[in-house]
């Protein structure tokens, strides 16, 4: 009866501490998605003298999200391997750290609730970007469309360059 006793209490144990880290969990994930008033607001500035951009966004030569693996994995090392020929910094280690943060892994995911989304640009995609940004940033050789995983994250990747020196050194909303 004892063993039966005690099987329980770690039972009910397990639960109630799985139920705190799951909700801990969501908690520290949607804290870390919602960036302050002041990030937010924060205006993209991109110099094109030192953008790696093209006049063509389309056509021969562009990557599209059928060229790549159709995971994170394969977007990511699809991203590298431009990034890497266009000598735009940035590694694995810090595309998935940021991605993560951002979209959870959903090139899908769309902020309808922060200051640009309230004027109209919402952020989109892995990494989060906003049209002005990735029409500024965009990298030849990838799609024109900002919701296209390897487009969005080379371009954010190419911002990051400019404005932080690498993704490598984002580590909050940017």
């Amino acid at each position: 009866m004892t063993m039966n006793t005690g099987t329980r209490r770690f039972a009910r144990l397990r639960n109630i501490t799985l139920t705190g880290i799951a909700t801990t969990g969501a908690a520290a994930a949607a804290l870390t998605l919602m960036p302050t008033a002041a990030q937010a607001a924060e205006a993209p500035q991109a110099s094109t003298a030192h953008v790696a951009t093209a006049a063509s966004r389309t056509g021969a030569g562009s990557q599209s999200a059928t060229s790549h693996a159709g995971n994170l994995d394969g977007w990511i090392k699809q991203s590298l391997s431009i990034m890497k020929s266009k000598g735009i910094p940035g590694s694995y280690e810090g595309l998935h750290r940021n991605i993560m943060r951002e979209s959870g892994g959903n090139p899908n995911a769309q902020n309808n609730w922060d200051v640009n989304a309230q004027k109209g640009t919402p952020s989109k995609g892995l990494l989060q970007v906003i049209q002005p940004t990735f029409n500024a940033y965009h990298v030849d050789g990838t799609s024109g469309s900002l919701t296209d995983p390897v487009a969005n994250i080379t371009a954010a990747a190419n911002y990051a360059a400019h404005r932080y020196g690498s993704i490598d050194n984002v580590n909050s909303a940017y």
